[in-house]
This record gives structure tokens, sequence and C-alpha cells, in this order.
């Protein structure tokens, strides 16, 4: 068993866990129990109740954040001719082709996304088991590989995040720092809960959220009621829309 330290045990006794707290409180008591040195990222991780073994229950897509991720994204974008300049002027931060997958199959992964034109699958289906097992290969269902290069490079700058059900059927995803107000985590939160019900395969039978969790890097999870589909804050908190 993974022993804990002596400050992580400390938050864990401010923390019901035999309760499923309303998202609002969540958020507060994981802002409040994230104390690092550094700005700690809010996590949220739904556990499904699919079988990712069948292709027919594979929960997978992207989602854009109305309130951004927090983090500098760096963005890969693999194309030629007018798309590659269509790319530089999105803000991407490399833009090539065979160069890049070159650099990449050397060890070279110092990106968060990668975009790329279909023409360039050719060079990037190469790079499958390097990208792959990271969630970083280009996907036309996440709207990663589209000839409209421009627009897919300023919505992963913007915020836009990739998610997919693991192994285990849990799916995990950021809803940004722990230094956003807490209005912000829960408008993420509420744009990504929409998105994970409506992904819902048809083939899956019975309840289909299990359980959801509110965390930040450092902290011990915090369950969050799964039956809670539309957050609601409280009186004199602004939705910050």
């Amino acid at each position: 068993m993974k022993s804990r330290s002596r400050q992580y045990q400390e938050k864990l006794k401010k923390i019901d866990r035999n309760r499923f707290y309303d998202p609002y409180e969540a958020a507060v008591l994981v802002k409040e129990l994230a104390n690092a040195k550094f700005d700690e990222t809010f996590e949220v991780v739904f556990r499904l109740g699919v079988d990712p073994r069948r292709a027919d229950q594979m929960v997978r897509g992207s989602v854009m954040l109305p309130k951004g991720t927090g983090k500098e994204v760096k963005v890969l974008a693999f194309a030629s001719g007018e798309k590659e300049e269509e790319a530089r002027e999105a803000g991407a931060d490399w833009v090539g082709g065979k160069e890049l997958a070159d650099k990449i199959q050397e060890g070279w992964l110092d990106f968060d996304v990668a975009i790329a034109t279909p023409d360039m699958m050719s060079i990037v289906g190469k790079l499958g088991k390097i990208l792959g097992p990271r969630g970083l290969m280009p996907n036309p269902k996440s709207g990663t590989v589209t000839f409209d290069i421009g627009r897919a490079v300023r919505e992963a700058k913007a915020g836009k995040i990739e998610y997919r059900v693991d192994k285990q059927g849990n799916v995990h995803l950021v809803l940004g720092k722990v230094s956003f107000p807490v209005e912000d985590i829960l408008a993420n939160y509420q744009t990504v809960l929409d998105e994970i019900i409506k992904a819902r395969p048809a083939a899956v039978k019975g309840r289909y959220i299990k359980s959801i969790t509110f965390s930040s890097t450092m902290g011990p999870p915090i369950k969050v009621d799964p039956m809670i589909t539309k957050v609601k804050l409280p009186e004199g908190v602004s939705a910050g829309a």
C-alpha cells in the first residue's frame, strides 16, 4: 500500500470521504486544500460504466473549455504550402513535415497538441507507436486532422482539450488551475460534464456515470455528486460568463 505524507493525511481529515459533495462545495474544498508552492492543476475524473474493450463503447472526443486551461499550449502542425502559412499565422509553435516527423522519431516530444492536414497523414501515420500512447496522435474524430488547420490551431491554443476513456473506464480531464476563480472552474466543469453526457455510447446499458471526483495535482480526491447535472452557484456568486 502506498504511504502518504503527513501533510496529505492532514488534508484527508478535512474531507468527509463518505459524502458526495455539491460541485460548488467540492471545488471550494479543492482550492482550500491546494497548498503546494506551485499553481496546481485542477482535475476531474469520471468513472464510466463502459467496457473500453468494445469498439461500440469507446468514449473519446474533444471539448473547448470556455475559461481555458491556464496553461500555455504548445502546438505542432504538420502542413505544407498555403496550409503551412495558415498554421503559422494562427499561432502554431512548430510547422513542417518530414523534418518534424524525423525529429519526433529521434525522441523529441516538446509539444502538447499535434495537428495535421489530411494530405500529411502519410508522414504522420508512421508516428503512431510514438504519439498514440501519449495521446498526441492527430485524429479526425477529435478535429486534429483537418484542412481547416488555422481554426484547429486557434482552438487548441484557446483551451480545446481531447479526452479518451482509459482501460479502467476512467476519463481524466483538466478544468484549469487552482488559482482560477471557483466560478471559472465550474464553468469549465459544466461544459465538460455536458460533453461526457452527450458522448454516451448507445450500446451502454445501466448507469453511465458511476462516479466523479475533483482533485488538485497534490491533493486528495473529493467525491462529487454524479446526479447533479446542472451546476448551481450560491446566491451572490457570479457565473462569470
